[in-house]
């Protein structure tokens, strides 16, 4: 993907998604931030936290063992990971056990529901030629990704389609099409060719059912006490 960055496409998507992440990420406070991969997206560059990390830069580790101890992380950044995982289930499963609670975790996704992705697709089917984008990984859906960050009680706080110009290779044909990005995101939203979601990590409270019945039943006894007492003096 590193090389795909570098094509015209590749750094009109790079732009994009650097706008988005540094305006995400500048408010987002706590102590430790990580980012996995990806060091062409410099994805906590605005961000104040005192401990930052890139794996593949700062530290070197499969992205489903991390060296970090569980609930110890503020903000974790996958940049395209999840899709170039060998399995995204694992490294998702992963990122859950490190953050905290209430930490957030940032995803860029290439979108298969898009001009680019159905390009993607038939270039596949042809088997000729070279493939719009990278060759490598499997692109995650939109909604199929929300529905796994669910089932870990993940809740989407802000989500976000780019990308709406036609799959073109050439710098001066994707500035002639620029006009188009305003019309995207009014009346296709979600068929741009890269997604943005932003979740928070959320863990219900336990209740402690047994204390709060025996301190029910304790302070039901307590009138009958202090009556009976009152009756032994007379």
């Amino acid at each position: 993907m590193a090389a795909w960055l570098q094509t015209p496409p590749g750094r009109y998507l790079l732009a994009w998604e650097q706008a988005q992440v540094d305006a995400a990420v500048i408010d987002l406070f706590g102590y430790h931030a990580l980012q996995l991969g990806l060091p062409e997206l410099d994805g906590l560059q605005t961000n104040r936290m005192p401990h930052r990390w890139l794996v593949g830069r700062d530290l070197h580790c499969e992205f489903d063992a991390l060296p970090f101890e569980s609930a110890s992380l503020d903000l974790v950044l996958l940049p395209h990971s999840l899709e170039l995982a060998c399995d995204a289930h694992a490294v998702l499963r992963e990122v859950d056990r490190v953050l905290r609670p209430e930490g957030r975790l940032i995803v860029f996704g290439l979108n298969p529901a898009s001009l680019w992705g159905l390009r993607q697709n038939l270039g596949r089917l042809k088997r000729r030629g070279e493939p719009y984008l990278p060759r490598d990984g499997e692109f995650i859906g939109y909604w199929r990704l929300r529905d796994w960050l669910k089932l870990l009680s993940f809740d989407v706080e802000a989500a976000r389609f780019g990308g709406y110009r036609p799959p073109l290779r050439s710098q001066a044909w994707l500035d002639r099409w620029q006009w188009v990005e305003g019309v995207g995101s009014r009346w296709w939203p979600v068929l741009g060719a890269v997604y943005f979601i932003q979740a928070v990590k959320r863990v219900h409270g336990m209740r402690m059912i047994g204390l709060a019945k025996n301190g029910r039943a304790a302070a039901k006894k307590a009138p009958a006490v202090a009556l009976n007492n009152h009756q032994n003096k007379k």
